[in-house]
């Protein structure tokens, strides 16, 4: 039988070979999860709509006349004024800002008052001193007629000389030609004091017609003047104030096409800044004249809608229609907006929306107007296409429109 010692011994723990045992690894599941996480991330991502935005073909049979001749040029404005003071003087107030929309009568500023109504006050107290004079003189103008026939009444009864009839005549005459040259001078000084209302009235400066400020020239303080001082230190305007009802399409149009151009033709314009919105207008006038380094001929167009958006100075470009055919075949297609078609290598295509996911079509491209593409095949009338498609985008995508 083994000892006790013996059998204390195989009881007993070797630490050095369990320090030595080997560990068991975990990176590898670590590694794994996060594998996972990533995958899910990446999928929810996928599966999250791409924002679009669309546009509706539009039937080419129905698209109204076709375009005759293409020119471009900018809105103006035949209705515009820097509104300015008429006289000079420093500025005290000014009420306008940029944007601003005001009416005819409103008060735009108002300069230093101060001269002008001392000038006024001055005229008031010189038409009272004329207005007193005046009634003074009508005063002794009566006295002398009372004595001018007292010397008669004396003279028919032989109480009296020749010589006091003949004096009281002459008191009577002066004292009437003096109430006479009083009365012009109070007239004189009625004159000047609406003179001096005037000038007083003209240190506010006020809108001369219904329009909106798109330029704010003066502050509080500066000088300004209905003239040009020269020197660059007086103001020759409060504001710039347009009649957005003015609002008109000033093209130039090649001299070799003006032929096909007449006064009252329909036109359709399209503003730079909008591409999408299309414009109906007419031809105003063919000026009558030509520009010889550019080879145009400059014509007047009207707009027939009135909106905020259109502002002077804008890019345009305008369409001179065509009335349609009656006899002609009607146009097969649609059109589409041209940032909506696709052209590559091998084809032109659209993205067609079909509920929540698009659909890749091919397309045949036909003439182009403005900016949009007769689409001769591939697209129905009414159908809901994709403008400027993203990169990403691809035949079966989930897309939300962005509205």
């Amino acid at each position: 039988m083994s000892r006790p010692e013996d059998m204390l011994k195989e009881l007993r723990i070797d630490r050095r070979s369990a320090a030595k045992a080997p560990r068991r690894r975990r990176w590898p599941w670590v590694a794994a999860i996060l594998i996972l996480l990533l995958g899910g991330l990446y999928g929810l991502r996928a599966m999250r709509p791409i924002v679009v935005e669309t546009a509706v073909a539009v039937d080419a049979a129905q698209s109204g006349p076709t375009s005759l001749l293409d020119a471009s040029g900018f809105v103006t404005a035949r209705r515009i004024a820097t509104v300015s003071s008429k006289i000079t003087g420093r500025v005290l107030e000014v009420n306008i800002e940029e944007g601003q929309r005001v009416a005819a009568g409103d008060l735009l500023a108002r300069l230093d008052p101060v001269d002008a109504e001392a000038q006024r006050a001055l005229v008031r107290s010189q038409l009272a001193s004329s207005q007193s004079q005046l009634a003074e003189a009508e005063s002794q103008l009566h006295l002398a007629e009372l004595s001018l026939r007292r010397q008669q009444d004396l003279i028919d009864r032989k109480l009296t000389s020749q010589s006091a009839l003949d004096a009281a005549q002459a008191d009577r005459d002066s004292r009437a030609a003096r109430l006479l040259s009083l009365r012009k001078s109070v007239q004189v000084a009625s004159d000047q004091l609406a003179v001096a209302e005037l000038n007083v009235a003209n240190t506010e400066v006020r809108a001369p017609f219904d329009g909106v400020i798109i330029a704010k020239a003066a502050q509080p303080g500066e000088m300004v003047s209905p003239l040009s001082a020269g020197g660059g230190f007086t103001r020759t305007g409060i504001g710039t104030l347009v009649d957005m009802d003015s609002l008109e399409v000033n093209v130039d149009v090649n001299e070799a096409y003006i032929g096909r151009v007449q006064p009252g033709m329909p036109v359709q314009a399209v503003l730079n800044a909008y591409p999408d919105w299309k414009i109906p207008g007419s031809v105003i006038a063919i000026v009558p004249t030509a520009d010889r380094t550019k080879a145009t001929v400059k014509v007047r167009i009207a707009l027939d809608e009135k909106d905020s958006r259109i502002v002077p100075d804008m890019g345009v470009r305008v369409s001179f229609l065509q009335a349609a055919d009656p006899m002609a075949a009607p146009v097969q297609g649609v059109w589409l907006p041209e940032r909506a078609v696709v052209t590559t290598d091998e084809e032109s295509h659209v993205f067609v929306l079909e509920g929540e996911v698009v659909r890749q079509v091919a397309v045949t491209l036909g003439d182009k107007r403005d900016a949009e593409r007769l689409v001769s095949s591939g697209v129905s009338a009414g159908a809901q296409v994709v403008l400027t498609p993203a990169a990403k985008l691809r035949d079966g995508s989930r897309v939300s429109v962005d509205k």
